[in-house]
């Protein structure tokens, strides 16, 4: 098993005033942009509206919406342009059920709405507990990510299905970079729908547009991947609980396997776990997969988590 180390730092003084100002305000600009994606997306006939005449505009005209949650026009046409304050909780509440919104999506809404203080960076030092159940998970792969999906740690069969991560510069351990890169970069099938997953659960952390690192990560892929900046500009947003991958071994063929995504309590991580159904033939691929590292474990191994140096971040 393996796990990178700790870095960070907070601002402060005049700078750390400027920061809080910008992350206002990507705040109020995301929740205005947040509000008209789902305002688009809802027809006039959903709510019991007529479709009229003359609408050049997909889904509800602003007004149409104002009615439904029971504000003022002109209050929800500063909201959507990012001007004024927060709206209240009551005030979310009644738009997230004119929208129609999802659990995710609401918790979302809520998120941009309070305002809250600037996240710290997102968290590099694995629980101990967690690192021993990971230990213990040795008949299935498993690894840990934090807010901005880099692998901090992993057990020795997540080596045997994907190859040694310790072996890989910490900024390319990056799922998302994975998933967006040159010949990994999103195309069809499996692959589209996990890379949409995966975007809208980035949004759903609730991390974005306030916390830096997530900034830059978006930033970065949205100017790299056209992929990634079509699907962050739909703004999706739903959190992970589980998903099937399809992949093909080179040791062990084809596998499917579905892969839980469990919350570490009290931390900004989740820990990955991939099993198989029993009596499937991707079951019994990981069985013989299992062996394979079990054959490659060599005696002089650390039987403690080595650390390594963390990379500066993207």
């Amino acid at each position: 098993m393996t796990m990178a180390g700790t870095g960070g730092a907070s601002a402060s003084g005049a700078g750390g005033d400027r920061a809080g100002g910008d992350r206002a305000g990507a705040s109020r600009a995301e929740l205005g942009g947040f509000l008209r994606s789902r305002r688009a997306r809802i027809q006039p006939a959903e709510v019991g509206l007529p479709p009229g005449r003359r609408r050049q505009t997909p889904g509800l005209r602003r007004e149409e919406l104002a009615l439904l949650a029971g504000i003022s026009v002109d209050y929800y046409i500063r909201l959507e342009q990012g001007r004024g304050p927060h709206p209240s909780e009551q005030v979310v509440n009644a738009l997230g059920r004119a929208l129609r919104l999802t659990g995710d999506e609401h918790d979302y809404l809520l998120r941009l709405a309070d305002q809250p203080p600037a996240p710290v960076d997102p968290a590099r030092e694995v629980p101990a507990n967690v690192l021993r159940l990971l230990e213990r998970l040795d008949g299935f792969p498993a690894m840990v990510i934090n807010a901005c999906f880099d692998v901090l740690a992993w057990n020795r069969m997540l080596v045997a299905l994907i190859g040694d991560l310790s072996e890989v510069p910490f900024r390319q351990r990056n799922r998302l970079r994975r998933v967006f890169s040159g010949a990994n970069a999103a195309a069809s099938g499996n692959t589209l729908e996990l890379a949409r997953q995966c975007v809208a659960d980035l949004r759903a952390g609730g991390r974005y547009p306030g916390d830096p690192e997530v900034r830059r990560l978006v930033d970065e892929l949205s100017a790299d991947s056209p992929p990634f900046a079509e699907l962050w500009a739909s703004r999706e947003v739903e959190v992970r609980r589980s998903v099937t991958k399809r992949t093909v071994h080179p040791l062990v063929g084809e596998l499917e396997l579905d892969c839980e995504i469990l919350t570490v309590p009290g931390h900004d991580q989740r820990l990955l776990l991939y099993t198989a159904a029993p009596g499937t033939t991707s079951h019994q691929a990981l069985d013989r997969l299992r062996a394979s590292a079990l054959r490659a474990v060599r005696p002089s191994l650390p039987t403690r988590p080595a650390r390594t140096t963390l990379e500066s971040t993207p």
